[in-house]
């Protein structure tokens, strides 16, 4: 079975060879290599692009993530679906240049998914490193944590979680000039949604995993009661007294039990029991 999508630009530069081939022949700067899979960046005509190539990671990787309880990435198909459902729903995201998948077997089947660079971005962990030292200016804060809210919201409300969602898989468009401590208009694409998942519905356990993540990797930017309050409120879209808060109570344990786990302190402390973390919850 094969699927492929090639983009003017790719067919022209592939016609009459084999995608596939091409592709494993791609040369670049490699960025990240597991076990059947890699992500370069390359040059096609003088315009950048990212592909992932993945060559199929074997029943040994599959049973492994199976033990885990971790849905075992196989292949690029995931992420081909993640970007064409937020494409859908107007979520600003990656622009798929070429995919393609083939064969039946799982742990051999052979795909690629190949992305357009967004150029001229950041992540929102480099853009807000400094902001402890250098707080940003405030109208600017509010625009980014009102927008991540939205994204998130859309993307929950359309049936679609990302399962790694922190704040280095938003990237800011840095392509309009900042006036005013802001951006206008404020532009943030959603990436690596290789580990996506699409339903009707997002289970509620894996809506907490992201909201964690997201405040897991936000902690340590210096965001004040008011921030955590505001996002909470463009999330729900309803008032503060209005929410549930043993879903953002959930929520805030999980991302302390994370930073614990990754950090081994929590606000400069050192962090040791769950009733620590009791402390530092949303406000609710």
């Amino acid at each position: 079975m094969e699927t492929l999508f090639l983009s003017e630009e790719f067919k022209q530069a592939w016609r009459h060879t084999d995608p596939f081939a091409e592709v494993f022949r791609l040369q670049g700067r490699v960025f990240r290599r597991g076990v059947g899979r890699k992500t370069l960046c390359f040059e096609l005509n003088g315009k950048s692009y990212f592909a992932k190539i993945h060559n199929g990671v074997g029943w040994g990787e599959i049973l492994k993530n199976l033990l885990q309880l971790k849905r075992p990435a196989v292949g690029a198909d995931q992420e081909w679906r993640a970007i064409r459902h937020l494409r859908a729903i107007a979520v600003p995201t990656m622009t798929v240049a070429a995919f393609g998948s083939r064969g039946i077997n799982p742990a051999r089947r052979h795909s690629f998914i190949i992305t357009e660079a967004l150029i001229d971005t950041v992540s929102l962990e480099d853009f807000t490193r400094d902001w402890p030292l250098r707080p940003p200016a405030h109208r600017l804060k509010v625009a980014l944590i009102e927008q991540v809210a939205t994204i998130t919201r859309q993307m929950h409300a359309s049936g679609m979680n990302h399962r790694d969602c922190y704040i280095c898989h938003f990237l800011l468009d840095l392509s309009s000039s900042v006036k005013d401590g802001i951006t206008a208009p404020i532009r943030i694409y959603l990436i690596d949604l290789h580990r996506a998942q699409i339903r009707a519905r997002v289970p509620h356990r894996w809506r907490i995993k992201d909201l964690a993540g997201l405040y897991f990797s936000a902690m340590d930017i210096g965001l004040t009661k008011a921030d955590r309050v505001r996002f909470i409120r463009v999330y729900e879209r309803r008032a503060l007294c209005e929410v549930d808060p043993v879903l953002w109570k959930t929520v805030a344990r999980k991302a302390m039990r994370l930073y614990r786990k990754e950090q081994g302190r929590l606000d400069g402390r050192s962090v040791g029991s769950d009733k620590q973390s009791e402390q530092c919850q949303f406000p609710l």
